[in-house]
């Protein structure tokens, strides 16, 4: 999955309008405006189209965070050290930060989306990369949990 599809469907999942996309931006100290978001939103092949990097990505994930959580105490004018590659299985875990999803709760998720997954995938998942039952998050896995989310939190949407 691209960043780009990645951001498009957590805003349309969550319902976030530009504005509250906007804020997100500015809790984690980027700067982006309405016609940024727009530009990110669009397919890759129309105009106007703006490439999502890990940088943009981490940065709205993390505004996601402190809009749905608060700031953390101590955490003023300090931004989160980018990672050199985000991964799926960042992403994953910080939008299960930012809704404060417990593992039962994520277990559902990917049960809304036929995407049935045991407790012990998903603590391989979110396991230190390096340790031994780490396990990389595929798109399909990140795909799913998406699609799961929408149907969550928009009722009776499809993906």
């Amino acid at each position: 999955m691209t960043n780009n599809d990645v951001f498009r469907r957590l805003r349309y999942a969550l319902n976030l309008n530009t504005q509250a996309v906007v804020e997100a931006f500015r809790l984690a100290d980027m700067k982006m405006g309405q016609a940024d978001i727009t530009s990110l939103v669009k397919k890759d092949d129309e105009e106007g189209f703006r490439e999502c990097g890990d940088d943009v990505l981490q940065a709205f994930l993390d505004g996601l965070i402190a809009l749905k959580r608060g700031k953390r105490e101590g955490a003023e004018g300090k931004a989160a050290a980018p990672a050199e590659q985000l991964t799926n299985n960042d992403i994953l875990k910080k939008i299960r930060i930012a809704l404060s999803l417990k593992e039962d709760e994520m277990l559902a998720i990917f049960k809304l989306a036929k995407f049935p997954v045991s407790k012990s995938e998903l603590s391989a998942v979110f396991r230190a990369k390096g340790q031994e039952n780490y396990k990389p998050c595929g798109d399909q896995m990140l795909r799913n949990f998406l699609k799961g989310l929408t149907m969550k939190y928009r009722e009776g949407a499809q993906n």
